[in-house]
This record gives C-alpha cells, structure tokens and sequence, in this order.
C-alpha cells in the first residue's frame, strides 16, 4: 500500500484530535467556549490542556441542551471508549427510539464540536474532566440513577467472596478476582443469561431490584437481611458498599431498563405554544401605546427629579421609603417603580451626583434624551433594557448575606439577564405573527436549553429572569397584548415569520446552520493539509432538524444600533403626533385628548397641575398654580395670550377672572433681606398684616409706614405670607422683582452602568483569525520534525532545545548561508519560554534577523535569549 493509500491513524488525544480539524471546525470551538482563547493559547496541545480543565468544562456543560447534556451523561457511564452503537444502545434502549436515533447524531456532534468528546464513531472518548463531574458516585449521584459497575463496587471484597458469589451466580470458579469480575460481568451484559437468572428470582426479589433500578441505586440491609435480599446479595445483583449498605451494579440496572440510561430522553425541544391570537395591527397598535406610556412614565419620573432626587443610602440605592414615594407619584405599583428606575439608570438618564450630600439626579443625557423624536427615544430605552445585567425583579429581596437589594444599589447584576431576555423575545419570534405564548411553554424550552443552569422548578434565577422579561416587554412596548410586535421583532434584528432570506432586517446567522459547520473565514487561508475531514457523525447532523439548530447570538453593540434604529423606524408611524391645542373647561380645567408638543407641555405645567391621566390628560388651574407662573416671570397678558393660542374653545370668564386676581395682588408686596423685609405703598395692608394672628409666628415689626422687618429669612417670610392668603413677591438687592424658575439639577456627565459579562465576550472574525493563525504556527513550532540533537536521542515535544552560545552562534551563521530554516526554544522579556521556526536571515550585533514561521512576518531576536537551537529533519 502506498503512503497516500494509508488510512489516517486514529487520533490518541484531544491535541491530536484538534490538529485533525480544519479551521472552520476550530473557530466554532472558540466561538462555542470563549473562555479558551483568553489568553490566545500558544499551540494546540495548550488549546486541550486547557479545554479539559475542571472550570472551563464545567462552564461547556452549563451551556448544553438537554439531550447533549444527556449524550454525555451516558458517555460517562459507558466505557472508554465507546462505540457510536453503544451509545445509541444506552440512549435508545434495546427497543430503539426513533427519535433519540434521528437526534443523537447532532448531539455527538455538538459535543465533539466543543471539544467534550473527541475520537471517531468506534472510538468515542469523554474528556477526562467531563466523565469526573457526570460520573456517578456515592458523593454525587448521576442524574442517570445509575450506580458503579461491578469492578468498582467489588474493588474492595475478598476474593472468596467474589468466587462464593460467581459460584452462586451458576460461573465456573476461576484462578484470580480479575477474571471471576469479569465472568460476572459479562454475565449481567448477557441478555439471555439475566433474563434466565431472574426469572428464577423471589418475586420479593425482583420488587426490590425494580424500587432501585431507576435511582437512587443504594438501599440499606440489616445485619441478617431477609431471605429475598440474601438470594439478590449472594448472587452479586446486590452489592455491598459499606456496613449495612447495598448497591445495584451498573450492569445489572441496565439489563432491567432495556439498555436505556435515563427513563426518559428528549431529543426535541418542547414546542412553546400560542395561548392567543390577535392581528398583528392590533398587536403593534397596543405596543405602541404600551411604548408611548412609558415614554410619559420615564419623562414624569425624572421632571419630579429635576431638582435634585432622593438621597442615597450609605450603601446604595433608594430607600423603601423613597421607592414607595416615587410608585405613589407615577401611581404604579413599587415593582413597577423600581423597573422605570432601574430603566432609566441602565440607559444613563438618572445618577447619583457624587456631592456631599450625595442624592440621585438626571444626567445631561436626559437632555440630549429629550430632545430626540419619541421613536428613537423609545428604541434607546429599549436597547438599554435588552443588553441591561441589572435586574430590577430582584428588588426587595436579599442577597447572600441576607442584605436587602435595594434599587438602584448594588448586588442587582445578574450576567445571564441579557441571555434570557433575548431568548425568550427570540422564541415569540418564532411565533406567528399575533401569537401570544403560554408562559409555561416558554419556561419549559429554557429549562430545556440550559438544564444546569438551574433546577426543574419555576423559582430558579433563569425561569424568574424569563417571567420579568415578559412582564418588562409589555411595560415597555416590547410586546403587545403578550404577542411580539413589529417593533420588538426588529429590535431583535429578526425578520418575520416566513419571510425570504435577505429580507431587510435579516442576518445571515438568523438561518439555522448544522453544528459543526460554519462560513468560512480569514482564518482558512492556511495550506491545504491543515483542512480535514469533519468527522462521521458531524457529517450526519447536517440533516439534523431545523428545531435543533443552535439559537442565534444576541447582537454585537453596532449591530444592536442599527436594529434599534430599525425598531424606531416601524415605531414611529404609530405613536400619536403632539399636539399644539388643549381645551378649556368652564369648571377651572383643560384637557388635553393627547400628548402636547414640548413647549406647550412645558408651559401648561407650570400654569395648572395634573389632575388626571390616560388616554387624555386633565390640568386644573388654581391661585398657587398661576402663582407659579407668574413667579416663574409670566405677566397676566401673557397668560391670557398663550391660552387665547393654545385653546380650541374661548377662555371661560372663571379662568380670565382667577388670572387677573391674583395677578391684581401678585407683587403688591415685597421681600427683602433684613433678615427679611416686606415693603408696600398701602400701609393699610401692612396694618392688616400686622393684626392677623397667623403673623405671630413671623415676628414682624414696623420700620417705617411701609416697610416691616423679621428675624425669619425671605424664603419663610414669603411662604408664610402666602399661607395667609397674599401674594408677595421676592425682591433683588436692587429692588426689583425675582424671577423664580424651577432649579433643573443636573449630575455631572455620567456613562451608562456597564453590563457585568457573562465570562469572556464571544471573539470576534478578527480576532478568531488571527488567533487560529498563532495556533497553527505555534503547533507547527512545537511539532515540526527535528533532527537529533547531537549524538542523543531526538527531542521530545514540547521540550525546548538547549545548547552553548557558541554552538547556538554557529548554527545561526550555518543556517544564513544555507537558507534552511531552525527550531529555537525563545524567553521573551517576560520570562515566558516559546517555540518557534525561524529562517535565519543575518546575524551581526548579537541579535538574528529571521523570517518567523510562527508569526508570518520577519523579526529580531537578541541571541542572548534563544535557549537553544536544533536543525528540522528533511522530511
């Protein structure tokens, strides 16, 4: 047989399994397992060195589906290795399911994809690390229910114990344990042989072994057990584990399940299915009234904050009692309160303002918010929500010291938060146009998804985040009426149901692509013999079903920009336009049927107060309301000409009429500093002042016949006065009149709270490039084929070459004149040793000028740290 006839040897390790895989295959491990390429690890057996330690594995498992994570749980109570039809025995069961056939394929690929299992389908091996962790094992039982195989539980009986029980059992004897374990076994793996052994079995007998056979696999026995117990023990179908405990063996369970390692797989997702249906215009139309609404909310929240917000606590956060104040002022419930603020933190509008009397405050960002069109600013509320690790859900609650979490306050960032929430709006995509989903389905897919990543009930941190998400999304117009809207559809940069590829909105990794199998990139620029052959069973599950496939990836932050404009693009038609007009009521009211253009919101604010809100908003004007006007400058002409533009109906005469009263007396007296003064050209109004009791308080006494003075300052002096019924106004040093306006207090410029991540973020094309191109060229460095070092035996991988100076020296100038290329062991600065092939260029100085294999480029290296130096064989 020739050389290129020779089949390729089956690989013996997870580093030589990763140097059969081509680059398409190693990206995606990347992209799967982030955490392996931080730092950028310097050849492939680094790469599975550190893939099969105990963080990194455990970290692969929590992001498995359920069937994968079963597919490993049988691989660990298998051999090692296993064969493909071994496991497919474990997984089908001797009966063969139909579905867990058609799905396992997919399963082993994506376990060897991110390099869980590795080896072809006759040799399928579980990383050491993984087996440890799903292995069963008294301390830790398997979610299996499986117990250890017989070899394991008779590690530590006496040989004629073993013989006594494979005598019993109806085995010859044998000359060693060894062997007598293994007739035993191969007795429990024998269909027939069992299934003779125990129909000869006590019916007691056999009940006991069915309360075992499913899990857990331990039971207890007295010192004299029953009858039926001593013929399960003498027989070996029972075995003892310490004083007073029995195990059933592995083997034994398995003949009693049909072969099967769970009593249940599930190969397929569970469906999340439509509680309702609606048209989608309805649907958009309530989102966009949902998104208006809460446009209004945030706007409110932070106008009753303008002028400094509560303080905050000494650890942080908003007290209860400010919490309860602000859902009593938005007229929401406290969890919803604390959702709109947390909002408006996680998009940067609200801060603390870091002075001494440190309180919570709007950014100058709040600014920039609100002069933006209501469709942008809703698609940035909604981007912050979407890619926000605060959880607002967790307010009230304790963390792990039994600390309360307050919003606002530390101990609120939960890194999976981002994750569910986009699945969980990727899901109702899924749906049809209008479909609402049943919660519980939705649950029941995420728990499918990420079974560790919380137990089977709905109080784990994933099913809680997931029921926020739904509630949040229809708070925020996300969602309407519980179905996605149109909007939120594009918020998640997914096209709608049915539509062709290429759709506007659309992203190539939106179509479902078989695991394993990826576009290919810069990364596969690499010579041809670096490109292999996907293995048998990636090849199967290409034709794996579209429900398998993995879920897309929540957007990068440009690519989340650009779906956000898109989702203000489709809001904005919907929302309702300001309006420039209100209409006035003879009762001292005006209603406005929608929502007002900026400078007529404004204005109307400050001339009336908010009765009521909805649909249409009712402001009622009193004496402190217009007082407040014309405070803030305003002259009684100027209030009836911004009604006379501004109403849809003539001024009622109640209105003109409470407008030129106070008015009339706005200003007639002055205040000053004398502390304080009040000064009036009609000394009869000062008399009645003076006489009023409610004045005691104020201390006033006469200076002149038209001016009186306190002790109490001008802020006091005038709400005193103005609780008595007056209408004074503040005077300047100069003696003119002082324009009051509201204070709008800002916080210094503040960025938005960073998300904590959820580990290392996913590489880059860029970086997943460059990375496997350092990969490859260290592999090569570290497994070129290098000639014998001297008279000795060749180097071993991985070891560094070590010679003298001066030998090192006249290799270099060897190698410059015969243009070969070398293997040096490098330090660099830092200390940390390389290998590398380098093709010596010149040599002068003390340093080597050489064209670097390694690193595709020409460098310098100080001869004073290269380690050593060997010559590549010719081959």
């Amino acid at each position: 047989m020739s050389t290129e006839e020779k089949p390729a040897a089956a690989p013996r390790s997870l580093a030589e399994s990763l140097r059969e895989r081509g680059d398409a295959s190693l990206a995606a491990l990347l992209r799967s397992r982030p955490d392996l390429i931080t730092p950028v690890p310097t050849d492939l057996t680094q790469l599975a060195t550190r893939a099969g330690t105990r963080a990194s594995v455990l970290r692969a498992l929590e992001r498995l589906d359920r069937f994968a994570l079963q597919t490993a749980e049988a691989l660990a109570v298998a051999p090692d290795p296993a064969s493909y039809q071994a496991l497919l025995g474990l997984m089908a069961g001797d009966a063969g399911d139909e579905a867990t056939t058609a799905a396992l394929p997919h399963a082993v690929a994506t376990l060897r994809e991110q390099a869980l299992v590795w080896g072809g389908d006759d040799r399928l091996h579980l990383v050491r690390t993984a087996r440890e962790l799903l292995a069963p094992s008294a301390q830790h039982p398997s979610p299996t229910g499986l117990g250890p195989t017989v070899q394991e539980a008779t590690s530590g009986m006496s040989p004629g114990r073993i013989q006594d029980i494979v005598t019993t059992a109806g085995l010859p004897t044998t000359h060693d344990s060894v062997s007598a374990v293994t007739a035993l076994t191969a007795l429990f793996t024998h269909r027939k042989k069992m299934a003779a052994l125990l129909k000869a079995a006590p019916e007691a007998s056999v009940e006991v072994l069915e309360r075992l056979v499913w899990g857990p696999p331990y039971g207890h026995v007295t010192p004299e057990p029953a009858v039926h117990l001593r013929w399960l023990l003498d027989r070996g179908l029972l075995l003892p584990t310490a004083p007073g405990t029995v195990v059933l063996p592995r083997e034994v369970a398995l003949h009693l399940r049909a072969g099967r390692a769970h009593r249940e797989t599930e190969p397929l997702p569970p469906a999340v299915e439509a509680a309702a249906t609606y048209r989608p215009q309805i649907v958009d139309a309530t989102a966009a009234g949902q998104a208006y609404t809460a446009l209004a909310t945030v706007e409110e929240l932070l106008k009753d904050w303008d002028e400094g917000g509560p303080a905050v606590l000494r650890a942080g956060g908003l007290s209860v009692r400010d919490l309860k104040r602000t859902a009593v002022a938005l007229d929401v419930p406290e969890p919803v309160a604390a959702f709109w603020v947390e909002l408006a933190y996680a998009a940067g509008l609200l801060a603390s303002d870091g002075e001494a009397d440190e309180r919570f405050a709007a950014t100058p960002a709040y600014d920039e918010w609100l002069e933006e069109p209501p469709a942008g600013r809703w698609a940035r509320l909604a981007t912050a929500w979407l890619t926000a690790t605060r959880t607002a859900g967790l307010v009230g609650g304790r963390d792990a010291k039994d600390r309360a979490l307050s919003a606002l306050g530390p101990g609120l960032d939960r890194s999976a938060a981002p994750e569910v929430r986009h699945r969980v709006l990727a899901l109702l995509a899924a749906l049809p146009e209008g479909a609402a989903p049943a919660a519980d389905t939705v649950l029941a897919r995420l728990r499918w998804e990420r079974p560790l990543r919380g137990p089977r009930t709905d109080d784990d941190l994933r099913s809680r985040l997931a029921r926020w998400t739904l509630s949040e999304a229809e708070l925020l117009g996300v969602t309407g009426r519980g179905a996605l809207s149109a909007q939120g559809r594009a918020l998640l940069g997914t096209p709608p149901p049915g539509a062709a590829p290429g759709t506007p909105g659309t992203d190539a990794t939106d179509a479902p692509t078989p695991t394993g199998t990826h576009p290919a990139g810069p990364g596969d620029k690499l010579p041809v013999h670096h490109q292999a052959t996907a293995p048998t069973a990636t090849a199967r599950a290409a034709a794996a079903p579209a429900s398998l496939a993995p879920p897309p990836a929540p957007l990068s932050p440009p690519e989340q920009a650009v779906a956000g404009a898109a989702a203000a693009r489709l809001l904005a038609p919907l929302l309702p336009e300001p309006l420039d007009h209100v209409l006035l009521q003879a009762d001292l009211t005006a209603v406005a049927p929608g929502p007002l253009r900026r400078p007529l919101a404004d204005m109307l604010g400050v001339l009336a107060n908010v009765e009521s809100k909805g649909g249409a908003t009712v402001y009622r004007f009193t004496p402190a309301s217009v007082r407040r006007a014309l405070d803030a400058g305003q002259t009684a002409a100027d209030l009836h000409a911004f009604l006379a533009e501004h109403a849809r109906t003539p001024v009622p005469q109640p209105l003109a009429y409470l407008i030129d009263d106070v008015a009339r007396k706005h200003g007639h007296l002055r205040v000053g500093t004398a502390s304080a003064y009040v000064r009036c050209d009609d000394d009869a109004l000062l008399n009645e002042i003076l006489a009023d009791k409610r004045a005691a308080g104020l201390r006033l006494r006469r200076l002149a016949p038209t001016v009186l003075a306190t002790q109490s300052d001008p802020a006091a002096l005038l709400e005193g006065l103005r609780a008595m019924g007056f209408a004074p106004a503040a005077e300047s040093a100069e003696g003119d009149v002082v324009i009051t306006r509201a204070h709008a207090h800002r916080t210094p410029p503040r960025t938005a709270p960073e998300p904590v991540p959820d580990g290392p973020p996913p590489p880059d094309a860029t970086l997943l490039a460059a990375a496997i191109r350092a990969i490859r060229a260290g592999d090569l460095a570290a497994t070129a084929p290098r000639k014998p070092a001297g008279a000795g035996a060749p180097l071993s991988g991985g070891e560094l070459p070590r010679t003298s100076s001066a030998e090192t020296l006249a290799t270099m100038q060897a190698a410059v004149l015969t243009g070969e290329a070398l293997w040096i062991g490098y330090v660099n600065a830092e200390g940390t040793a390389s290998q590398r092939v380098i093709a010596p260029i010149r040599v002068e100085g003390g340093f080597v000028t050489a064209y670097d294999h390694t690193a595709d480029e020409v460098r310098t290296y100080p001869l004073h740290r290269v380690t050593g130096v060997a010559e590549l064989a010719e081959d």
